[in-house]
């Protein structure tokens, strides 16, 4: 059974039988597992009333491994990629929901602490079991030994191309 990239290949291959396309193969079935797959998250998290990039701020407060599941604006901006501005317009629309909260920190009065409330504490560890889940389901197609060579395979390519935690993550998980 062919899929959708086969097709695309093929044409290529017609079209431009001169070029070595193979990396069309991995790069192409990537993009379209990440609509696929973001896809299946997104409209899980939406039956249970969350958008994706609210799962993904609770939940990085929730696994920071930190006093009361609060980050600096710039700690939880880093480990959410997302930029400032972005990551200001999600922290205000998450405290309207009563999901977190935003305090001075005490030990330095410039820095801004964003942390979880109780509401929100309570939303994510329940939806995480969930995600989960539906991750799991999402990856059924391939059996565990598959899955945890793909992730392999992946972290490889990420690490080949630069990516990596920031040290003081990988310290703080350490501990």
């Amino acid at each position: 059974m062919n899929d959708a990239v086969d097709l695309y290949l093929a044409q290529w291959n017609r079209e431009r039988p001169d070029l070595d396309v193979s990396p069309m193969a991995i790069i192409g079935r990537m993009n379209r597992l990440q609509q696929i797959l973001g896809r299946g998250i997104g409209d899980h998290l939406a039956e249970h009333g969350l958008e994706r990039w609210e799962f993904d701020v609770l939940a990085t407060l929730r696994r920071s491994g930190t006093r009361d599941h609060r980050l600096s604006a710039k700690e939880l901006v880093r480990m959410t990629m997302v930029g400032s501005s972005a990551m200001t317009n999600r922290v205000d629309r998450l405290v309207e929901r009563g999901l977190v909260h935003r305090e001075v920190d005490p030990a330095n009065r410039r820095r801004v602490l964003i942390g979880l409330t109780d509401e929100g504490f309570s939303v994510v560890d329940r939806m995480v079991q969930d995600h989960v889940a539906n991750e799991s389901r999402l990856l059924a197609g391939l059996d565990p030994g598959e899955q945890r060579q793909l992730a392999h395979l992946l972290r490889e390519l990420l690490l080949s191309l630069g990516d990596s935690a920031p040290e003081e993550e990988q310290e703080r998980t350490r501990t």
